[in-house]
């Protein structure tokens, strides 16, 4: 009975304590010696806050390693190459005697984008999911050793991976086009940041589905790019400044594309063709009119494009497009003061040369490509077709070489194509038709979509995943 009244009054205590706590917590006002401050009182500077939307270009870098001195001088320096053909005469002999060395290998976020190569240096525009970042990373050419490294916080969801452009580089800049439209200007030497530019906040640009796949183009000195906003169909930069060169206003109304601003010589005359939502429209590349509109075509309009034009004659550009949109020939005619463009043949991808990704090569007038998988019979497969007949091929590789929407690119004489899981095979490039020389598994690839890149003796293929650095002399 007595250790029955210790414990009810054991409990009693502990309840009164317990409620002597609560009461207390809900009298004490613990901010009673606190005053409110207004924004701005804690003297934070200017401009340390940030919007959800807010993005810093360039804002972060990390130098890794300082490059040993380096005696090549190869340059790959934009999309297609230097003269945008996608082709290129080497002095070095290519051998097809041996599978080729893997000299290095280096892991990527998941995506497409793929490098140029400047004296001994590649660049990539990356993607870091861990950090939601664009990255713009250099290694050294011989070894894969990463050098140095900049990027910006940029939050977005994967959509067939990330990046998918090619920079543009020469002596004293390096420039970037990231998946949201965000352009970046670097030191190819040190990394350190000279300008940006946003395309959607500065011309309203609507990044398309996929993101961005526009790469930029340097024309003597000047940033070339086709925002297609609100107001400005292309404009031209200082690539050293960021400044303003020219603008051509959006009169005809287009959307931003994944197609890339391509220079060409038509009737004569220097000009820019770019592949809009809407339509394919050519803008004076010359110095007396730069930036001026001087035709438009609006008959050949793919829903989605992101093959570039290819000029095949001194008036005609060939164009291809995916999702089931097939082909198209344009000729461009200077009429007195004036300058017209007349589609003369568009058909589906099942009946004439098409391609969904890879932009075509024009060679020994030859048109290179390899069909989409709406393709017909040749889905999949190598074609070369005439420039006279886009609907009756001159030579088709053979029934088992498909290569999905893998790249490929003409180094002297030989056609190297990368097939889409990762195989790698060589023809040699006879009058109206191919020769494979050889083939060679680099890796298992997933999608392995991304331009090749070529100088110095080494090749560099690329998956969703994996960029690798091969010995091809």
């Amino acid at each position: 009975m007595k250790s029955k009244r210790i414990v009810t009054s054991i409990t009693a205590l502990v309840i009164v304590l317990y409620a002597g706590v609560i009461v207390g917590w809900h009298l004490y006002t613990p901010h009673e010696h606190l005053t409110i401050q207004n924004p701005g009182a804690d003297n934070r500077p200017a401009g340390e806050t940030r919007k959800a939307d807010d993005v810093l270009i360039g804002e972060f870098f990390m130098k890794y390693t300082d490059m040993p001195a380096s005696s090549l001088s190869g340059k790959w320096n934009c999309f297609r190459g230097e003269q945008a053909s996608n082709t290129i005469r080497a002095a070095e002999s290519i051998r097809t005697d041996a599978d080729y060395p893997v000299l290095w290998s280096v892991e990527t976020g998941e995506g497409h984008a793929a490098p140029v190569i400047y004296d001994g240096r590649v660049y990539l525009l990356d993607y870091n999911e861990q950090l939601n970042s664009d990255a713009l990373r250099c290694f050294s050419l011989e070894t894969g050793e990463e050098l140095w490294r900049r990027w910006y916080r940029v939050p977005i969801k994967r959509n067939h991976g990330f990046s998918r452009t090619v920079p543009a580089i020469g002596d004293d800049y390096i420039i970037t086009i990231g998946p949201e439209g965000h352009v970046m200007c670097c030191d190819p030497l040190t990394g350190e940041m000279k300008w940006s530019l946003d395309m959607q906040k500065t011309y309203q640009t609507e990044v398309p589905f996929w993101y961005t796949g526009q790469c930029p183009r340097v024309d003597d000195g000047i940033l070339i790019l086709a925002p297609a906003g609100e107001e400005t169909l292309l404009v031209g930069l200082d690539c050293r400044t960021g400044e303003k060169r020219w603008e051509t206003p959006n009169t005809l109304h287009y959307k931003m594309s994944h197609s890339s601003v391509m220079p060409v010589t038509l009737g004569g005359k220097r000009m820019y063709v770019y592949i809009g939502i809407g339509g394919v429209c050519g803008v004076s590349a010359e110095e007396s009119d730069r930036g001026k509109l001087l035709w438009s075509a609006s008959k050949w309009q793919p829903s989605v494009v992101a093959p570039s034009p290819v000029q095949i004659s001194p008036n005609r550009l060939f164009m291809v497009a995916g999702y089931g949109t097939g082909g198209a020939l344009l000729q461009v005619d200077r009429t007195g003061n004036g300058w017209t463009a007349t589609v003369l043949d568009q058909y589906k991808p099942n009946v004439g040369i098409s391609s969904e990704q890879q932009t075509p090569i024009f060679y020994n007038n030859m048109l290179i490509s390899v069909m989409p998988k709406d393709g017909g019979a040749q889905r999949g497969q190598l074609v070369c077709y005439a420039p006279s007949d886009l609907h009756v091929p001159i030579w088709t590789s053979a029934a088992d070489e498909r290569f999905g929407l893998g790249p490929y690119v003409i180094i002297n004489d030989k056609l190297f194509v990368f097939k889409e899981d990762g195989e790698l095979y060589v023809y040699e490039i006879l009058q109206n038709q191919m020769r494979l020389l050889k083939k060679q598994r680099i890796m298992d690839g997933v999608d392995a979509w991304g331009p090749l890149a070529y100088a110095d003796g080494m090749l560099i293929v690329r998956d969703a995943h994996v960029v690798k650095c091969l010995k091809i002399i």
